[in-house]
């Protein structure tokens, strides 16, 4: 009787045993049960480690929901698993796939968008991070409730949608991701609020001008002396007589193809600054920080005129006579 008892004994300890060892082996042999380069799965909030472990299994990330659920629990990490989605490309135990549920490791894209983008310019990248269609962008940017606070004037967010780089999801929708460049474009603002509010420019005029010095040079040492020489022709009444103002012009009326001619520095139109006095009539573009703080801080220089060097610097002169001695002198080397 004894003797049995003790068979019995070490035949379930062999059994347990024997199951543990199942276990481990299990939930620590690498597994890829899907076919394709990669496979996306969407973890829906609220979902349950049971549910969890169901679409897992399904989608051929792990074995079986069983043994997902065994990984689980053996990690001790059940109540950490996040919700969101995934993307898998290799082979993975089921204990490395919880530990990425429990890390939050989710899928997402980042979408950049340099300073001085138009808002078409932004809607083509956003079509090409493959987020939807371009026009979805264009409609979102129109959202002008977003900014109303802040800029009543507005007809659409040219100027309000921050250049940066954000982090998106591939379900991110064009009003979200709109939505979160405005937001950024806020906090920035907030930083510069204490400059912006002793300034003589309203908000709108800020971002106006900050957006053509974003447009006229890309070297951030020269934005102060850029947003100078705007400044102290505004002063004396003088046309800003700006190229990218009038490409923005061309660009609204469907008319820019790279290249500016004389004739239409002379055309009609209210963002033609060669014919118009003052600021163009809105943004033209998504300045950055740079260049916003350029506008809120410009040199102190007397500077009225500036050519280009054909290098993305440019030559600074006070009167029309060094002024027109420099650009004889860059165009002949340009040539």
């Amino acid at each position: 009787m004894i003797r049995r008892l003790l068979a019995g004994m070490v035949l379930l300890a062999l059994v347990a045993a024997g199951a543990v060892w199942w276990i481990f082996v299990r939930v620590g042999t690498p597994y890829r049960g899907f076919t394709g380069g990669e496979v996306f799965v969407e973890l829906p909030a609220g979902t349950s480690v049971s549910g969890m472990a169901d679409r897992l299994a399904a989608a051929g990330i792990v074995p079986d929901a069983l043994t997902f659920r065994l990984a689980a629990r053996l990690s001790g990490q059940e109540r950490r698993l996040q919700a969101g989605e995934y993307r898998f490309a290799d082979a993975a135990t089921p204990t490395e796939v919880v530990a990425r549920l429990a890390r939050g490791d989710v899928f997402v894209l980042p979408i950049t968008f340099r300073e001085g983008l138009t808002i078409p310019e932004m809607a083509g990248v956003f079509e090409a991070a493959g987020l939807g269609p371009a026009e979805s962008f264009r409609t979102a940017a129109g959202r002008v409730d977003l900014i109303r606070d802040l800029d009543p004037a507005a007809d659409d967010l040219e100027g309000y949608l921050f250049p940066s780089t954000y982090t998106v999801s591939r379900r991110t929708t064009a009003d979200e991701l709109v939505a979160a460049m405005v937001s950024q474009f806020r906090r920035v603002y907030a930083d510069l609020r204490g400059r912006a509010d002793t300034s003589s420019l309203s908000l709108r005029e800020i971002v106006t001008l900050a957006s053509v010095v974003e447009r006229e040079t890309a070297a951030p040492d020269e934005r102060p002396m850029v947003a100078a020489v705007f400044l102290n022709r505004l002063r004396r009444g003088m046309p800003l007589q700006t190229d990218p103002t009038v490409i923005y012009a061309m660009m609204r009326l469907g008319r820019w193809t790279g290249n500016i001619r004389r004739s239409d520095l002379q055309m009609e139109h209210p963002y033609n600054t060669y014919r118009n006095p003052g600021l163009p009539p809105g943004p033209i573009a998504a300045p950055g920080r740079s260049a916003l703080e350029a506008v809120l801080d410009p040199a102190n220089v007397p500077y009225l005129y500036f050519v280009s060097r054909n290098d993305g610097t440019h030559v600074f002169s006070s009167t029309l006579t060094e002024h027109n001695r420099a650009v004889n002198e860059w165009q002949r080397r340009r040539r």
